[in-house]
């Protein structure tokens, strides 16, 4: 684990220049963004800056519902609920943002997930992360993990090991916090391939004291990176999961 950068400001200095990236545009009319992985990942801020400018573009009917895709350099960010003794326990900084959940990390390794979309009358915040963890539930699946839902708990998780078999607990491989305004969706997932899980040791994450934290690599015991899960979330966002989300 490396130290994660300074956090200067409320907002990048980026705010005003647009993220362009790749653009496709679904049957259904949902648009998929691809804005940076790997050497190009994209810094935190700069990236909530591009989701406030999506989301008022989608709003006012500019752009049609869209989702981001992208890759983080190390960073935490809290969400509204997050308490103090959750947060980085050396002190280092955090972002904190105005979506749902608490405190999570984002960075190499990880494929994230904003989608910015218009939900259905009347709204049901529920059933959107129910949509995005169905979602994630499925590409587990496909790369050979068994993951499902816990009652009570957001996110995607994978079972704990059968006594006989090992000692790790329940554990989260895919987190997911969300925001609606205006009837339209910020935030979104985060879903764990490669990434060096050591950095969830500096924090209790999602506030969740007896669990743990997993990735795609760590439970198949061969390398699954982002840009391989990629294409498995880009084919169920334009092969139906847009259901129930307005164009």
């Amino acid at each position: 684990m490396t130290a994660a950068p300074e956090i200067a400001g409320p907002h990048s200095d980026a705010a005003a220049e647009r993220l362009l990236g790749e653009a496709s545009d679904t049957p259904s009319g949902l648009r998929l963004r691809r804005l940076g992985f790997g050497a190009a990942a994209v810094p935190y801020l700069a990236a909530w800056d591009e989701q406030r400018a999506t989301h008022a573009a989608v709003v006012d009917g500019s752009e049609p519902s869209s989702v981001l895709l992208l890759e983080h350099p190390p960073t935490y960010t809290a969400g509204r609920r997050t308490r103090p003794a959750d947060r980085p326990f050396d002190g280092t900084p955090v972002i904190d943002v105005d979506r749902g959940g608490q405190i999570t990390w984002h960075g190499p390794g990880q494929l994230v997930g904003y989608p910015i979309v218009t939900l259905p009358e009347p709204v049901d915040v529920v059933a959107h992360v129910r949509r995005l963890e169905g979602l994630l539930i499925d590409v587990c699946r496909e790369l050979g993990v068994e993951s499902y839902r816990v009652e009570g708990r957001s996110g995607v998780w994978v079972a704990a090991d059968d006594p006989l078999l090992g000692t790790r607990p329940e554990r989260k491989i895919a987190a997911i916090g969300v925001r609606v305004s205006r009837g339209v969706t910020m935030h979104g997932f985060a879903i764990n391939c490669d990434c060096d899980l050591s950095w969830f040791d500096n924090i209790v994450p999602c506030g969740i004291e007896d669990a743990g934290v997993t990735s795609l690599t760590a439970e198949l015991g061969r390398t699954v990176a982002v840009l391989d899960v990629l294409p498995l979330v880009e084919q169920r966002l334009a092969g139906g999961l847009h259901e129930g989300w307005e164009k």
